[in-house]
């Protein structure tokens, strides 16, 4: 990190985005997020209170809320850039990442279902998925763990990525930041069905075409057709236009069957089903997490070739 700024100086502006990738990358997979005084800890006390504040069950409030949430940070983090940009960026990247803290609750999860403990396995998996787990069985937990880990590929990785390639760091904070609110705000209940609207579009709109991205890397990186096949076939009856993408081609890819009835604050909802083949095992976990891993260099090889065509 203390060379950095002396190595850009003779680093070609094509290669730059591709070596603060790899940076922000590295960091992430030594370091992982911070234990303490993490920011986003601070920026969901932030949220909790604006909504409180602006919260009147009205849509208008929750835009307001979504500006003075997310805006000043990001202008903040574009002067910043203005004075130390390779620096900023690798900052930003870092934090708007999350491989580390996934591969950690993917094996949290995984660990424990190999052994036999059930019990501690639905704990675990409860960390990371909203439905209820605490009646699931096996295949109930490695489902629910298969879709955080492939949904969340896009949301912690991938859509980072995204961002950062098109606005630098700020563009990642940006999608953080506003993911985030989506999942503090974006839920269709009586308290923030109007409010939380505001956050689940704007987090629609920034996640359009990372999701497809993603999905496409998910197909490339397995049983490609089988996964494109079920892109196509099954995306469309999902509910959320990004999440069914990247879980059809994710699910595809892997060779397992995702989907169907979960249950969410006391009510069952029956999913349209997701991929195709066996129910998902333990293992599947840790498959689903390798698949992650090999997109991540895959996008910093594109990268890297982009820029030393750039360059």
């Amino acid at each position: 990190m203390i060379v950095l700024p002396a190595l850009t100086t003779a680093v070609p502006a094509g290669l730059l985005l591709p070596l603060v990738a790899l940076t922000g990358v590295l960091l992430d997979r030594l370091l992982g997020e911070p234990h303490r005084w993490h920011p986003l800890v601070a920026f969901g006390q932030l949220a909790n209170v604006l909504e409180r504040a602006l919260n009147q069950r009205r849509f208008t409030g929750g835009l307001i809320a979504w500006i003075l949430a997310v805006l000043p940070f990001v202008a903040f983090a574009a002067w910043l850039r203005t004075l130390a940009p390779t620096m900023i960026d690798v900052a930003l990247l870092y934090f708007a990442l999350g491989a580390r803290s996934l591969q950690t609750h993917a094996q949290a999860v995984a660990v424990p279902l190999l052994a036999g403990d059930l019990p501690e396995a639905r704990r675990r998996v409860g960390w990371i998925v909203s439905r209820q787990t605490d009646q699931l069985d096996e295949a109930g937990v490695a489902r629910a763990g298969v879709e955080s880990v492939l949904e969340n590929g896009n949301d912690a990785i991938f859509g980072a990525l995204f961002w950062f390639a098109l606005l630098g760091g700020p563009g990642a904070l940006l999608f953080r930041l506003a993911n985030t609110l989506d999942a503090m705000w974006g839920y269709r209940t009586e308290r923030f069905n109007l409010f939380g609207r505001s956050a689940a579009r704007v987090d629609d709109a920034l996640n359009f075409i990372p999701a497809r991205m993603t999905a496409l890397t998910y197909a490339l990186l397995g049983h490609s057709r089988q996964a494109l096949a079920c892109w196509r076939r099954q995306a469309p009856a999902w509910d959320s236009p990004n999440a069914g993408p990247v879980m059809a081609a994710g699910a595809g890819s892997l060779g397992v069957m995702l989907g169907g009835t979960a249950t969410y604050h006391g009510h069952e909802e029956h999913r349209p089903p997701l991929g195709i083949g066996r129910p998902p095992e333990a293992a599947d976990l840790v498959r689903a997490m390798a698949l992650i891993r090999r997109g991540i260099w895959l996008w910093l090889a594109v990268f890297a070739l982009i820029g030393a065509v750039h360059a």
